[in-house]
């Protein structure tokens, strides 16, 4: 198996005002993917379909070998989930709260659990409706790693966290990657968050993936570009012309995806100057892909 998940023309519609369209997806086995995305895109509609919560109108669903929802049970049986909101009974303490969802886990980790659990800071005779966001935030993910899970789907898992507690966690995140192997999909739209744990990303908007390669390429594939005496509509490009800007004088910026050194010489050939390559930072490029994507979107509106 090459692929922990993998979603083929998957469609799904809300009501009237937002679908999920004709989506395609997979996430390598292994690998940390970080699912990005504005708030509304799609990211937790694509989540709890991929576990089995909610059925699609068409398409197909494999999570770990098997297909979803028909064997989510068998599915879920192997993948740590940390929704984004809080899916604990408050009136249990941190400790009730471990003991009673090592219950539904075989091979649930106690040691694993107490060691999270004071590294967190958690006191056992905490009522979970008395602790804080960050703490609760803390809580799920103790309890998602000390399953020891194959999968781990990580909705938001950092949103409103505190600097300090954000870097605990995901400094958990990461030492559980490295010792378990496991495949991480982690839902955010913290973008620069994701650039210093992720290996893939995926980028959803308005229902639809408009992105999907690994972080390297997504990294260092989209640049700006000066161009001086730029063509009117130039026909054959070797990169995704994602949008392009004019200046005052004879120059434009342009914003390309897919950039490689070697592709100077088409602009010598279309009788243009590249007067600068410019790197984008990780959100940079983040932004430039959703306005492009939207910009298509409204092109091909009847």
């Amino acid at each position: 198996m090459t692929d922990a998940i993998r979603i083929r023309d998957l469609t799904w519609r809300a009501g009237r005002e937002f679908a999920i369209r004709d989506l395609s997806m997979r996430v390598p086995t292994g690998a940390i993917y970080g699912f990005l995305g504005p708030n509304g895109s799609g990211k937790t509609s694509t989540i709890r379909l991929m576990l089995g919560m909610d059925s699609p109108d068409d398409g197909s669903i494999e999570v770990l070998g098997h297909a979803i929802p028909s064997h989510a049970p068998k599915a879920l049986a192997r993948i740590g989930y940390v929704p984004e909101r809080l899916h604990l009974y408050g009136r249990l303490t941190v400790e009730e709260s471990i003991r009673y969802h090592a219950a539904f886990f075989a091979g649930f980790d106690h040691a694993e659990a107490e060691r999270l659990r004071k590294r967190f800071g958690l006191r056992e005779p905490q009522k979970v409706s008395a602790l804080s966001k960050g703490e609760a935030g803390k809580l799920m993910m103790l309890l998602a790693l000390a399953q020891r899970p194959e999968l781990l789907v990580l909705d938001e898992p950092t949103d409103g966290l505190d600097p300090v507690i954000r870097r605990d966690v995901l400094s958990a995140l990461v030492e559980f990657v490295d010792r378990q192997r496991a495949t991480v999909l982690i839902s955010s739209h913290l973008v620069h968050e994701q650039e210093r744990i992720c290996d893939w990303v995926g980028v959803m908007d308005g229902g639809r993936l408009v992105a999907e390669l690994p972080m390297q390429e997504f990294r260092s594939g989209i640049k700006r570009l000066r161009v001086h005496r730029a063509p009117v509509a130039p026909e054959t490009l070797p990169f995704a012309l994602l949008s392009r800007a004019g200046e005052l004088s004879q120059s434009e910026h342009w914003i390309v995806q897919g950039w490689q050194p070697d592709m100077r010489e088409w602009f010598q050939r279309a009788g243009a100057e590249l007067r600068e390559v410019e790197d984008l930072d990780l959100e940079e490029s983040f932004v430039e892909l959703l306005r492009s994507a939207r910009g298509a979107a409204v092109e091909t509106q009847p």
